[in-house]
């Protein structure tokens, strides 16, 4: 096994050994490795996980780690994504090379095959499920978000696909090319588009009424591919407990969109477009950001949960902006507060502010970011969802109940004195045994069933 770590029988466990030193479940030493508490090296077959004996010892003798408050761990095999503290990649491939060397269908195929597939037709929406779903977001008030439109578009497109519930691979892949280009060509356009643009074109025509430049048609096309997936964020792992139970690919999506509108997620985007609009130049961005402070309010758009050191994504579509359009005055308002916020000592820029200023430098309308998001995402969804009916079944964490105690044990039966019943000697003596209270047959009262006979004792 040479491409296995040096001394693997001596200085390395399986899985399964590291698991049972330690005294817990394979799940549960995987969320190790998720938390950094423990390292973990690649077999020479590329799939089963080596860990270092000295590690697990130690950690063995030290007992398990506290797990700190409101920190939840629920781990999930996958073969998708990976994230490291300062890469992302996708199938093993490097997600920013991808983003300026594929296009955003090519990563999707990517994520749902393994495989970047040979050249395909323009996605296309069945025509029953553009005429549903372009009327379904019609009916809604005017000044909607694009994010609101996509939730009330996925579901009705769904309801005119009579094999939804077809759960094997080349049905979900063909939902999934349905739904991506359904959620982008049902949104309302004020201008006409070509039906066979790739997706980034035609999502940009619904978002903003300007002709693109290449560089920034290049910069969203980008910001799709980096947003396509990313390991068990908030609303994949809501969709893959959707597709877990065998939910149809369009309720998967119907499911991550729910999620991916939190404040705290995909709609962390739209909260750093409105900081960015908020400041009328970049002199005036130390007065948006000291009031934000003042106010107690955490500044959009900056830290991420795994990129300590920086979100790679946002590195790379924020120069591709600059590179796009370096005499933007949103632009400069953008590098006005990245220099307010290093400044303060604050974390580093994530996703949300670098597609944000793509949508601010861009002209589009408010809440663009939100959908780039959720159509970009949509491709892990359903990627995940092909993983999910593969496996094994539910996806059921458990609860840990912090609530009040029971107050009182079982509850018993209490008789009235006349109607209450002692045995007598010889009904013991023959191995009567009376148990809880029944009704008699023939007087409607409460009498114990009688164990050796299975009748109730009358008297």
């Amino acid at each position: 096994m040479p491409n296995e770590p040096r001394g693997r029988m001596a200085s390395f466990l399986t899985a399964t050994e590291a698991a049972r030193r330690l005294g817990i479940k394979p799940a549960t030493l995987y969320a190790y490795v998720s938390r950094g508490v423990l390292s973990r090296a690649k077999a020479a077959d590329g799939r089963a996980s080596l860990f270092s004996a000295e590690e697990v010892e130690r950690l063995a003798r030290r007992g398990r780690p506290r797990r700190p408050a409101g920190v939840a761990d629920i781990t999930v095999e996958s073969a998708i994504t990976e994230i490291t503290g300062d890469s992302l990649r996708f199938r093993g491939l490097d997600a920013t090379r991808l983003a300026v060397s594929r296009t955003f269908e090519e990563v999707a195929e990517l994520l749902w095959t393994g495989e970047f597939g040979s050249a395909r037709e323009p996605w296309q929406a069945r025509p029953a499920a553009l005429a549903a779903g372009r009327a379904a977001q019609a009916a809604l008030p005017a000044g909607t978000l694009p994010l609101e439109r996509l939730q009330v578009i996925v579901p009705a497109m769904a309801a005119t696909d009579p094999l939804r519930l077809q759960l094997d691979q080349p049905a979900v892949l063909a939902a999934g090319r349905n739904v991506i280009a359904g959620m982008v060509d049902c949104l309302p356009s004020g201008v006409t588009t070509d039906p066979g643009q790739p997706v980034a074109g035609r999502l940009w025509s619904r978002l903003c009424d300007r002709r693109p430049s290449s560089g920034l048609l290049r910069a969203m096309s980008a910001a799709l591919v980096l947003l396509a997936d990313h390991e068990l964020a908030a609303s994949t792992l809501a969709a893959r407990v959707a597709a877990s139970v065998r939910a149809d690919p369009y309720a998967v999506v119907g499911t991550g969109l729910g999620a991916i509108s939190g404040a705290l997620h995909g709609g962390a985007s739209l909260g750093a477009e409105s900081l960015i609009a908020a400041a009328s130049g970049p002199d005036d961005v130390p007065r948006v950001v000291a009031e934000m402070l003042r106010r107690g309010e955490k500044i959009p758009g900056f830290g991420h949960f795994v990129y300590r050191g920086g979100d790679p994504r946002a590195t790379l579509l924020l120069d591709l902006v600059r590179r796009a359009a370096p005499r933007s005055g949103q632009l400069a308002v953008a590098d006005a507060l990245l220099a307010e916020v290093r400044q303060k000592g604050l974390p580093e820029p994530n996703i949300d502010l670098a597609v944000a200023t793509l949508a601010q430098v861009a002209g589009m309308v408010r809440g663009a970011g939100e959908a780039i998001f959720a159509v970009a995402r949509t491709a892990g969804w359903i990627a995940h969802a092909l993983e999910a009916y593969t496996g094994p079944g539910p996806l059921r964490p458990r609860a840990v109940y912090t609530g009040r105690p029971a107050a009182d044990g079982p509850r018993r039966v209490s008789l009235p004195m006349a109607r209450r019943w002692s045995p007598r000697r010889g009904d013991q003596a023959r191995g009567h045994s009376p148990v809880a209270p029944s009704i008699c047959s023939r007087s409607k009262s409460a009498w114990p069933r009688c164990r050796a006979y299975s009748s109730i004792m009358c008297r």
